[in-house]
């Protein structure tokens, strides 16, 4: 109750300094009406605290995101839902929710009053251009009498996380080289001809279950043939996100570091599709498998809250992926590359592994004088070069380049074919 007395409004006040007023001249003046109208005027502005201070503990609070995970540069709705838990209905209710700086103003919403066990829900959208995990609320709810006499403040405390992560880009099917390189029993040939689901055989032996023999291929073969027990094919997938700050250029949404977390997570949501089991690794120490249903939701949670590394190296990156390699595909965003980091990343050729790179020219994301310009396209040349010595297929990455259109270049074919269409995306977005 005495919370709720320091909650009185102007209005709530005035009528306290009225009824003050109107019992003094009542005693002086000997008036028994104006002192009933003095207890009148004090009764209003207490009752109002008493209705007020009761009815803030009784309200339930929800909030929910629409979507959770919501790509950088689109809006997310976020849903609060409130219940009069008492039998007295409130009055108008200021709802406040407290954002971070970078979804934007904390919005503002009037609830008109509710009934008893009456719920309402409002809405309200922010909107994100960096990635990142935001906490929204506490939720703070100004209750009023509906005379406005008294208003408290009530906070809930619940917070919600809203994920912003990278965008995802929808990539054309193209056919990779070394995908349907993985483990199993089965030979690549065999799936690539007759897919997963049909069964190796080999001649018939005695002991073997006869409700394993396989008519078609022993019609074919003349001879006996059962289905032999088998692990089914699986196609791996590396894909490897090069953090070393000193490599990526450019501030904010439009950096470097942003198009290589992007072309990432585009990268790697495109091979989940295709059914590869998939391995995302960084130079900043993450290493994460991504073989389950919520692979996906596990690698764009990771990508929205990587960082560019301070103390990156290609050799411990390098390291990093060889510890757990095991053959199969290996895909790496990497920053700008010097000739012997290049060389370093031909250690990752080992188990028969097919290496695509996409070596990003991070100094065409800022304003250079021609000299300085000349430079450091020679010297991105020069690394692009070596990283296709080393066994990789280069995919040559510049300011304004789009992964879509880049995609085809790392398809199935030889390396000299991939690094001209690369080179003709690059040359047109140096021309845009």
């Amino acid at each position: 109750m005495r919370e709720a007395l320091r909650g009185l409004t102007t209005r709530g006040r005035s009528f306290l300094a009225a009824a003050a007023a109107a019992g003094i001249s009542a005693i002086i003046l000997g008036e028994r009406d104006l002192l009933r109208v003095a207890i009148l005027l004090a009764a209003l502005p207490l009752l109002a605290a008493a209705y007020v201070g009761r009815s803030r503990y009784k309200l339930a609070c929800t909030r929910s995101l629409d979507p959770g995970r919501a790509p950088v540069g689109s809006s997310a709705r976020v849903i609060l839902r409130l219940q009069n838990m008492s039998r007295l209905p409130t009055g108008t209710l200021l709802l406040e929710d407290r954002l971070p700086y970078a979804l934007g103003s904390r919005p503002r919403v009037v609830l008109e009053r509710l009934g008893s066990h009456q719920a309402s829900s409002v809405a309200y959208t922010v909107r994100a251009d960096v990635r990142g995990r935001y906490p929204i609320g506490p939720l703070v709810i100004r209750l009023t009498d509906p005379f406005g006499l008294c208003e408290l403040t009530r906070s809930f405390p619940s917070i919600d996380k809203l994920t912003v992560i990278p965008q995802v880009f929808t990539l054309p099917p193209v056919r990779l080289a070394g995908e349907y390189a993985g483990t199993g029993e089965s030979r690549a040939r065999s799936v690539a001809v007759h897919g997963e689901d049909d069964a190796a055989t080999r001649e018939y032996r005695r002991g073997d279950d006869l409700r394993r023999v396989h008519w078609r291929s022993t019609a074919r073969t003349g001879e006996l043939m059962v289905r032999r027990e088998e692990q089914p094919w699986e196609s791996r997938a590396t894909v490897v996100l090069d953090t070393r700050v000193y490599a990526h250029r450019g501030e904010g949404p439009t950096a470097s570091f942003e198009w290589a977390v992007s072309a990432t997570a585009s990268i790697a949501m495109h091979l989940r599709q295709q059914g590869y089991k998939l391995r995302l690794v960084t130079g900043s120490g993450i290493d994460i498998d991504a073989a389950e249903a919520t692979g996906e939701g596990i690698i764009l949670d990771t990508l929205a809250d990587v960082k560019p590394a301070q103390n990156g190296d290609i050799s411990v990156l390098v390291e990093q992926v060889r510890r757990r390699s095991d053959g199969g595909l290996v895909i790496g965003i990497f920053g700008t590359l010097t000739v012997p980091e290049a060389e370093l990343l031909a250690g990752l050729r080992g188990n028969g592994a097919t290496c695509i790179g996409f070596a990003i020219d991070s100094s065409t994301w800022v304003s250079m004088s021609p000299g300085e310009r000349s430079e450091a396209d020679r010297e991105h040349s020069a690394a692009a070069l070596a990283l296709v010595h080393s066994g990789w297929r280069s995919v040559p990455v510049v300011h304004g380049s789009t992964l879509p259109a880049l995609w085809p270049a790392a398809a199935r074919g030889s390396s000299g074919f991939a690094w001209r269409a690369a080179m003709a995306e690059t040359v047109s977005g140096v021309n845009r």
